[in-house]
């Protein structure tokens, strides 16, 4: 059985004023979904570590970071030993493991302005 679909392009409207600020919302919300997932495996010991960390968005790049001295080393040694449910590379994961949710994230305010 042939399936037949119309599609019309409107990529031009991406990069109108409107288009650009909804591309920064769906990044914003990605990276903040990312970035609880990220929390919930950040090595606990006063909670320090946990609370700094932030998810900014600068027109249309993000990044998540934590802000303290010793994050990246947190984060890169693997031979520490972590409270349960804690580990190294707590945000390796989520970055990884959450691509798709994050993918669908950033389309869903851009999805609804091309659907309207």
């Amino acid at each position: 059985m042939t399936q037949y679909a119309r599609m019309s392009w409107q990529g031009d409207r991406l990069w109108t004023r409107r288009g650009r600020r909804l591309a920064s919302e769906g990044l914003q919300r990605a990276l903040e979904h990312t970035l609880g997932k990220a929390r919930e495996l950040v090595p606990l010991d006063e909670g320090v570590l946990e609370r700094s960390g932030t998810a900014a968005v600068n027109a249309l790049s993000g990044v998540i970071f934590f802000d303290t001295v010793y994050a990246v080393r947190q984060h890169e040694e693997l031979t520490w030993k972590h409270l349960p449910g804690r580990q190294a590379k707590y945000l390796e994961q989520p970055m990884n493991t959450e691509r798709d949710v994050m993918l669908r994230l950033m389309a869903v305010p851009l999805r609804r302005w091309l659907r309207g």
